[in-house]
């Protein structure tokens, strides 16, 4: 159950056009967001963060630097957080196969040694302490230049804030992520635990 329920879009008009971001990337605006608003710099500071994260004109294709934020999620908990990029990895074209096999990446045969090194990457930057070794790095800048590097990065540390933000708020999830995260990884073991109905 919600530890603070999301409040309507309209509540803070200012903020609409941080809302119709998310509109366009998710189909609707998070109820993480809606809860956020609260303090609208707050909610407004994440989604200007959340644009240049998630830029169209980055190097790191789209919907892989979901599954990065979806890695990332993982290593976390936050059941939440892994619907969503799920999601959004959808709506930027990973394919069904891909979203099924993200939890046992290093040995699908729908990734490529590159993408695993970025996501072992993701794992060990999320982890407690930070578990990113000189030589993981290097490894990674064989195949990554630093560009790339960064905005991977980028999308860890910016999960790792809503990774808290919404395990602690137990934010509701939509319906939305919640069905596509149930067809991807239900049979895997997934559910919205504190964050479903």
């Amino acid at each position: 159950m919600a530890r603070l329920q999301p409040l309507p879009p309209s509540t803070t008009p200012e903020l609409k056009p941080h809302f119709d971001f998310f509109l366009g990337t998710l189909g609707f605006t998070p109820n993480s967001v809606l809860t956020m608003q609260r303090k609208p710099k707050l909610a407004q500071a994440l989604a200007v963060m959340n644009a240049a994260v998630m830029d169209p004109d980055g190097e790191v294709d789209l919907g892989f630097r979901r599954l990065v934020g979806h890695v990332v999620s993982k290593v976390s908990g936050c059941l939440y957080c892994q619907a969503h990029t799920l999601l959004g990895a959808k709506n930027f074209g990973v394919s069904d196969a891909k979203l099924a096999d993200v939890w046992t990446y290093a040995s699908s045969p729908h990734y490529s040694a590159k993408e695993r090194l970025a996501l072992d990457f993701a794992l060990a930057a999320s982890s407690q302490p930070n578990a990113v070794t000189d030589a993981q790095f290097v490894e990674l800048q064989q195949h990554w230049n630093d560009g790339e590097i960064v905005e991977l990065l980028g999308v860890v540390a910016m999960f790792a804030f809503l990774n808290r933000w919404n395990d602690t708020m137990a934010t509701p999830l939509e319906a939305v992520p919640t069905a596509l995260a149930q067809d991807a990884l239900g049979a895997q073991g997934w559910n919205a635990g504190k964050h479903g109905a």
